[in-house]
């Protein structure tokens, strides 16, 4: 089947249309046109601006309503409008201020028969300009070229659809990436003349098609299929410059004269070719050189191709300020990592604060580096915080995923009984999901394999979600995944020999999508910086071990013997877009009469102790007894106070402390011998709570003990940390950042 994409034009396109053909207005209507403009918005949105006498102007938002925006919308080409906003949101226009006082009643063809002062009659402001937010679906068959402006060569190319129509052999393909382009306008579907196609015209389409460049294709072959199909040519050449994000941002090129079968006689429709992406490709060995360590990642992104940016420079990963961030350097990163162009330049931690340095402020690219880190940009990051993290979000190629997944018998489309379509006996049936060992990573790979985001909570039992009784049969049992598969028949699962003692139906696997997420992340200075030992009489750690904080010896030690503890603080802050709740309801909350307080999380740190070679020699644990916002930043309330057993929670932008001094925030190192040890904590550690970014929630330490003091230096957050097991330390640092003696 073709593959069929909508259009997705972003930040500075221009929506030029003018009414369908076949309205007849009111004698002496004035000729108009509309479009869109404005920075940091989508195509269906933008400032309303109005050409009129051979000049562009604004729309004042006086008086200024919701029919008059429905108006502006189907003149536009869109079914109808969602909303419009005052005081030039989406920027201030130039030029003349067209129209003030604009009464529509709704129905009118074209902004001009509404009721206004007359053209170029207004008191107004350009900060008073008027913006528009219209439906995305277009209305069918619209005519969306006008002449008149007398250059059409200034206008962007406007029409319904595009999509590769490929060839026979190629169209059983995951991913299309190859065809005849064709446009959608007037409600039929066109071939364009290649007579003055260029490369940066099929750089374009493969970029909002998902796929980062073009590449060649055997001409021959299509050569031939041109003289056998019939053809059908759009009116219109097309004249990119390389770097729009999608063909919609295109200028028009010259016009073509349709003359039936003589049209576009000496040349042949437009074929594209596109590379995919390393993740998206058929095979991938084929094509691809052998992998180097990457210099740009995405983080905490909720979908397949998009993310808050961060670069990796002198070992550290850091993130990128989103001073002078834009579509340019945004597609440089998304072409990069193997997408297609941007769709979005977000800025203002939209999708998360990273932490770390800030790497790179104020970049400049051009659109065609191969790297981010090949952009010219202000080395000097002085004033830029984590608030201000840019992200992206990238055209990714249509795999189909969607299709071969559903939820069902949920309350709204975002959650529901996982079914899954299989093949048995030679025909496609849906099916269930096995739920032992069903948990929250399993859950986040559906949800983004859907296209909903993360997975906000698991189910292993989906007794109140009635799903269609045809699919209750067991069809995936055995789901093991890492998190970073793009769809659940990545992850590893059972073959043909399905194993399910509890079978599916209520009990198969079920999950519930949210958009947004918590990320926590651990301070590791605090950690560095708090870290002492003390030793401890056992008589006034009975609580402590009721709740098993001390290690196996002490269940044989007396009353006057002594524990030695490595005793440190933890802060940890929530960097995502949501709040951090406990899985478990209030009501379930387990209470610990020793302690006198609630657990709602009964794990919800580990801390270990590790040889170099990454066995454990001591561990610890802390129970979520009192989950709070202890404290904020600057212009952030606190939400979650454990006070007379109060809801237990971290809000986003606040911290919780666990200090030093309170029972359970150690290791028991009693029976460790003096020498090197790898000091780690895990935040979060059995993903019971689903949150944006797991990779950040372990901590390494280096540590040194001598029987009597303890030195801990070189703490890490994320993949640095990771990474020490991998590469193997056969020796540690002499220069340590602090010495701390017993207490």
């Amino acid at each position: 089947m073709p593959v069929l994409c909508c259009f997705a034009a972003l930040l500075s396109v221009w929506a030029l249309c003018q009414a369908q053909s076949d309205t007849q207005l009111p004698p002496g209507t004035p000729a108009i046109q509309l479009r869109l403009a404005g920075d940091k918005r989508k195509h269906y949105e933008g400032r309303v601006e109005v050409y009129y006498s051979g000049e562009w102007g604004t729309v004042c938002d006086d008086d200024f309503s919701i029919q008059a925006a429905s108006v502006v919308c189907r003149e536009l080409g869109y079914v109808e409008a969602v909303s419009w906003s005052p005081s030039s949101k989406y920027g201030r226009g130039e030029g003349r201020i067209w129209l003030d006082n604009v009464h529509c009643t709704g129905q009118e063809s074209t902004l001009a028969q509404c009721q206004s002062n007359g053209f170029g009659v207004s008191d107004c402001k350009h900060s008073e300009d008027v913006g528009v937010v219209c439906s995305q679906r277009r209305i069918p068959g619209f005519k969306f070229i006008s002449t008149l402006t007398n250059n059409i060569e200034s206008l962007n190319v406007q029409v319904e659809d595009v999509r590769f129509r490929a060839i026979y052999s190629q169209r059983k393909r995951i991913p299309i990436s190859e065809g005849y382009l064709e446009v959608k306008d007037g409600g039929k579907w066109r071939q364009i003349c290649d007579a003055e196609w260029t490369d940066m015209n099929s750089r374009v389409v493969c970029g909002m098609f998902g796929f980062p460049g073009e590449k060649g294709y055997n001409t021959k072959v299509y050569k031939l299929l041109a003289k056998r199909r019939k053809k059908n040519y759009w009116g219109f050449g097309v004249n990119c410059t390389g770097n729009e994000a999608s063909l919609h941002e295109c200028k028009l090129g010259h016009q073509v004269e349709l003359k039936g079968n003589l049209t576009c006689e000496k040349n042949l429709p437009v074929v594209v070719s596109c590379v995919p992406g390393r993740a998206f490709a058929p095979s991938h060995a084929l094509g691809f050189k052998k992998e180097h360590q990457p210099l740009v990642r995405l983080r905490g992104g909720a979908n397949i191709g998009e993310g808050r940016v961060e670069v990796l420079k002198n070992g550290e990963w850091g993130t990128v300020c989103d001073d002078s961030w834009n579509l340019k350097a945004a597609t440089v990163v998304c072409r990069e990592l193997g997408f297609g162009s941007a769709k979005e330049a977000l800025s203002g931690g939209r999708l998360g604060q990273g932490m770390g340095p800030v790497h790179m402020n104020e970049v400049q690219c051009s659109g065609f580096e191969k790297s981010l880190t090949e952009c010219r940009f202000n080395r000097n990051s002085l004033g830029c915080s984590h608030e201000e993290d840019a992200a992206v979000r990238c055209h990714v190629p249509d795999m189909g995923f969607k299709k071969r997944l559903r939820l069902s018998g949920g309350r709204n489309p975002s959650e529901g009984r996982v079914e899954v379509l299989v093949e048995k006996n030679g025909s496609l049936v849906w099916g269930t999901v096995c739920s032992e060992s069903w948990g929250t990573i399993e859950a986040g790979v559906v949800c983004r394999q859907l296209g909903l985001g993360f997975a906000s909570n698991a189910f292993q039992e989906t007794w109140y979600w009635h799903g269609d009784g045809s699919a209750d049969d067991v069809v995936m049992s055995g789901v093991r995944c890492s998190g970073t598969e793009l769809t659940l028949n990545q992850c590893l699962h059972h073959g043909k020999h399905l194993q399910c003692p509890k079978g599916g139906g209520r009990f198969a696997a079920g999950v519930s999508c949210s958009e947004t997420a918590p990320d926590l992340v651990l301070n590791a200075q605090v950690v560095e910086h708090t870290t002492y030992l003390e030793d401890r009489p056992m008589y006034v750690l009975q609580c402590a071990h009721e709740e098993n904080c001390l290690s196996s010896s002490a269940a044989t030690a007396t009353q006057a013997s002594y524990r030695r503890l490595l005793r440190f603080s933890s802060q940890i802050h929530n960097n995502g877009q949501s709040d951090f709740r406990p899985r478990a309801a209030h009501h379930s909350w387990i209470w610990h009469e020793c302690h006198r307080h609630y657990h709602s999380m009964e794990v919800f740190t580990h801390y270990d102790l590790l040889s170099l070679n990454g066995t454990k020699v001591a561990e610890g644990h802390k129970a979520s007894f009192c989950l709070e916002d202890t404290q904020c930043e600057e212009g952030i309330e606190k939400r979650y106070e454990c006070a007379n057993f109060g809801q237990q929670g971290i809000t986003v932008g606040c911290w919780d402390t666990y200090r030093h001094d309170i029972d359970c925030q150690w290791i028991d190192v009693t029976d460790v011998m003096p020498g090197d040890y790898i000091f780690q904590v895990v935040i979060n550690p059995n993903y019971e709570v689903a949150e944006s970014d797991y990779t950040n929630n372990v901590l390494k330490c280096r540590c040194r003990y001598d029987g009597h003091r303890i030195w801990t230096y070189n703490c890490h957050i994320g993949e640095r940390a990771m990474q020490w097991r991998q590469t193997g330390i056969t020796m540690m640092d002499t220069s340590f950042t602090g010495i701390l003696s017993t207490h």
